[in-house]
């Protein structure tokens, strides 16, 4: 499906949705698309406090989502009537917010798809008035648009444009705060390689400012490299001395001296003393081994198809190491997956 109709398949579904909108609200809508929610975030502080007055005066929608012509959504104040907290719902809003280079062009481009629409008469709005007021718009350098009085009045809107990369994951957010509100969570997430379990690592820790620990950390020591130990399901990393020094510790809420595996000299680092923080990650496959499993709150699985893993791997790695990937690393967590049924046995998956 082309550009142009992507953006025309959602231009006509928001307007069923939401048939009293205005020429106003449409140009509000691919503003948005284009642009995100630069315009208006200030600060993580102010926009805490402005959500949270808000909350208190808004009129709850039964939608939660209305995806814009982009990388961005519309998410609305109804999330945090499932339990995403006011905090995070500021953080994921303050952190969607960045420069869109190519925004102007991205508008003009959507610009286009409205008039088509228009003279189709699937948008039923004046031609005459859209391309006046396109003009002036433009004359003006395309300023950031409020709702009409109209669309305010009918659907009382009280959303934020949040970036999709975090919209994909927003169940996890939701689970993770209502767990947050009563007390410690420690997370695991396992998954196939090239799916983003590091990337998700980094996004959690960037909303929660959590502690992001990594199985890859704890690869066998050359004593552990026999054929016996190659040969178990799962029995590529070092999980009796991930659970002694990192789980058990952490369930009994210590310090962890934390000391990570070094590949290129096949030693173990000196150790670093961590504290555990109010939620605690871990990632990496193998993650959800039985033997460690018990130790975490939530798990998450995260799976990709083969066809995008390969492209990831070859993307991102030689080709002599891509093929170490396809032909000893994958073939085992493949095995792992499946006989130890790690993808049902997690709280929750997404499909990449």
């Amino acid at each position: 499906m082309s550009t142009n109709e992507v953006t025309r398949n959602l231009l006509a579904e928001h307007y069923k949705k939401y048939p009293e909108l205005q020429l106003q609200d449409i140009f509000k809508y691919i503003y948005q698309s284009s642009f995100g929610c630069e315009h208006m975030v200030p600060s993580l502080d102010a926009v805490t406090d402005y959500i949270r007055k808000e909350y208190e005066n808004a009129v709850f929608s039964s939608e939660l989502y209305d995806k814009l012509d982009g990388e961005y959504t519309r998410v609305h104040f109804s999330v945090l009537q499932q339990g995403l907290s006011i905090n995070t719902f500021a953080k994921l809003f303050y952190l969607s917010a960045k420069k869109e280079a190519n925004g102007e062009k991205e508008l003009e481009n959507k610009l286009s798809a409205v008039r088509e629409l228009i003279s189709e008469n699937i948008l039923k709005v004046s031609l005459s008035d859209f391309e006046n007021q396109a003009a002036q718009w433009k004359e003006n350098g395309y300023p950031a648009v409020h709702h009409s009085d109209v669309f305010r009045k009918v659907y009382s809107p009280a959303y934020r444009v949040i970036a999709d990369e975090f919209v994909f994951f927003m169940p996890l957010f939701v689970q993770l705060d209502k767990m947050l509100s009563c007390g410690c969570v420690v997370l695991a997430i396992d998954g196939k390689c090239g799916g983003g379990k590091s990337t998700l690592g980094k996004m959690l820790e960037r909303v929660y400012d959590c502690t992001v620990l990594h199985m890859d950390d704890f690869f066998l020591r050359p004593e552990q490299r026999t054929p016996g130990r190659f040969a178990e399901v799962g029995g590529n990393v070092d999980r009796e001395r991930f659970l002694s020094e990192v789980l058990i510790p952490l369930s009994q809420n210590k310090p962890i001296d934390y000391r990570r595996f070094d590949c290129s000299s096949f030693e173990i680092k000196e150790s670093e003393r961590i504290y555990p923080k109010k939620l605690t990650v871990i990632e990496g496959t193998y993650s959800m081994h039985p033997c460690l499993s018990a130790y975490y709150d939530l798990s998450v699985f995260i799976d990709i198809s083969e066809e995008k893993q390969k492209n990831r791997i070859e993307k991102r790695n030689s080709p002599e190491m891509a093929v170490r990937f396809f032909n000893e690393w994958i073939p085992k967590e493949n095995e792992y997956f499946r006989e130890m049924n790690v993808k049902n046995r997690c709280s929750m998956a997404f499909d990449i």
